[in-house]
């Protein structure tokens, strides 16, 4: 309870910032809901899943810090999140390794249509670093997928792919926000469901594979 009502405070705090122009305040709060996360992460069972959802936290908080500092730190924090989805990628690993051909192809298709619409509004010296984030996050995307319907614990599976594609929806808002038409109501959208992914991939951790084995045991 304790680490809901902290991300509670710092998520209306932030969205309070947004709505009043606060920088500062914006910079200050941010990292709170996911660091959050972390701590009630550490309520889990230590297996390997958990310890790489954990590093891919630790990414994003770094990418939080870096896309909400004064200044345009974008390729910085792009490259963090580049990392947690890294990390979030390997925790998936670690549990299923199926080839999952559906999941695949969705996947793929998910970071094709995105690559194409920014790339068609041009990207310039970004355009390398975009489409290396935009093949990272579909690798993430398809395996979070592809461990529904496996021998993974459905809940684990269910969290981790519902948290996953809210972290590709946000990312997609991202880049059509920056790079092809900005709307108001963006910052608002992005960063919901920027939380709401985070919450989802922590969650499944507390119900993995892993953690049913552990308990199963004692």
């Amino acid at each position: 309870m304790p680490w809901l009502i902290l991300a509670l405070m710092g998520a209306g705090t932030f969205i309070y910032g947004l709505a009043t122009h606060a920088t500062l305040l914006c910079l200050l709060v941010k990292p709170l809901p996911v660091l959050a996360l972390l701590g009630w992460l550490h309520d889990a069972p230590p297996t390997d899943y958990r310890r790489w959802i954990s590093l891919g936290l630790i990414f994003s908080v770094v990418g939080d810090v870096l896309l909400a500092w004064p200044g345009d730190l974008f390729i910085f924090g792009l490259g963090a999140f580049l990392f947690a989805h890294l990390a979030y990628l390997k925790a998936y690993l670690s549990d299923c390794r199926r080839l999952a051909l559906l999941p695949l192809v969705l996947a793929l298709g998910v970071g094709a249509i995105l690559l194409s619409i920014l790339i068609s509004h041009g990207l310039g010296d970004l355009l390398i670093p975009v489409v290396v984030y935009a093949l990272v996050i579909s690798a993430m995307l398809w395996r979070a997928l592809a461990r529904l319907g496996s021998d993974v614990s459905k809940r684990s599976a269910v969290l981790a792919a519902a948290g996953a594609a809210s972290f590709v929806f946000s990312d997609t808002l991202i880049g059509i926000n920056r790079f092809v038409v900005a709307f108001d109501a963006a910052p608002y959208w992005l960063i919901t469901t920027y939380w709401l992914g985070q919450w989802g991939i922590t969650a499944s951790a507390f119900a993995s594979q892993q953690v049913l084995k552990m308990q199963n045991k004692r």
